[in-house]
């Protein structure tokens, strides 16, 4: 698209205030603390990126995809890993296509001719930040895991996030079509640039409290008996207390919810948990800790076992005192 045209903007969906966002949110079946939604908000009327750090699994890739079902846009998701260039993030060229327009080409055809055929965009292979930008329809664009790239490729970045367009050697400045909404999620495994941060918005997300965690099991699994969903809530807590390799996310704590739906379970004992803690628990050593320290409390003979022996000692039992 040329400089200076006027971006498209989608009617679908134009919050007018937090709270609409926040009810929108919880309507596609994500609950949004107070700052979540302000962000949101603001994300759309001011159309800046926003970052979203925090712990792994606390909901910060389903915000944007929760975002995506509610403004109804496309989700476009960009996966970061180590080594990850332009070429599998922006664009490429079709190589064999234009090898093959080459061949095509009558002879005696010159260079000059033959290149400005094949430098066009009919040419271009979109990878995911250039199909946000390319979309008629605004897009929701996540950048997922943005820590797990380095600085060079969030270098490349900054044009994008700052003024929604790429350059092109060949082509020239690409603007955007429309205008979407970024969400950038980093797990806070390294320290990001101070220019993408100057960029964006920020949102941290931690694991929510105990009873926004139950609000949120409840939507999911509303058969699950409250008392069994209240004490499913609690264990996982006394679970991310612990000094674990992975602890349980969010997604895991209403996968378990939904197993015990299955299962039949009318409440969480030492053996029913035994039987499905790995749902929210996923390494073997993790697995020797959590059972030693939360599981052996589900059972009711250690339960009198500990609490006889909170007794004087001497005593048989505290009520012998």
């Amino acid at each position: 698209m040329p400089a200076g045209e006027p971006y498209i903007w989608s009617m679908a969906r134009n919050p007018a205030s937090v709270a609409e966002v926040a009810g929108g949110l919880r309507e596609v079946g994500y609950l949004p603390g107070a700052s979540t939604a302000l962000v949101s908000f603001l994300a759309t009327k001011l159309g800046k990126p926003v970052l979203v750090e925090g712990p792994a699994g606390v909901g910060k890739t389903e915000l944007a995809k929760a975002l995506a079902r509610y403004l109804d846009r496309s989700l476009v998701r960009l996966q970061c890993y180590e080594g990850l260039d332009e070429a599998k993030s922006l664009y490429e060229w079709n190589y064999r296509k234009q090898l093959l327009r080459i061949q095509t080409e009558a002879d005696g055809t010159g260079w000059n001719n033959v290149q400005d055929d094949i430098f066009g965009e009919e040419f271009l292979l979109e990878r995911p930040l250039m199909t946000a930008i390319a979309s008629e329809e605004p897009v929701v664009l996540l950048i997922d895991e943005i820590d797990k790239t380095d600085q060079e490729f969030e270098a490349m970045l900054l044009e994008l996030l700052s003024d929604f367009q790429i350059s092109i050697p060949e082509l020239g400045r690409i603007q955007a079509r429309s205008q979407p909404v970024v969400l950038l999620t980093s797990n806070n495994t390294r320290e990001l640039t101070e220019a993408l941060k100057r960029r964006c918005l920020y949102l941290w997300l931690d694991y929510p409290n105990l009873e926004h965690e139950l609000a949120i099991v409840r939507l999911h699994s509303p058969e699950l008996d409250q008392q069994v969903a209240r004490k499913l809530v609690e264990v996982v807590h006394q679970v991310r207390e612990l000094d674990l390799k992975k602890p349980p996310s969010i997604a895991e704590s209403i996968d378990w919810a939904r197993a015990l739906l299955l299962l039949g379970a009318d409440d969480i004992d030492a053996e029913t948990f035994a039987q499905t803690m790995s749902v929210i628990v996923k390494h073997r050593t993790d697995l020797d800790t959590v059972a030693a320290r939360v599981g052996v409390k589900l059972d009711p003979a250690a339960d009198a076992a500990h609490a006889a022996s909170a007794g004087h000692p001497g005593s048989p039992s505290a009520d012998a005192a």
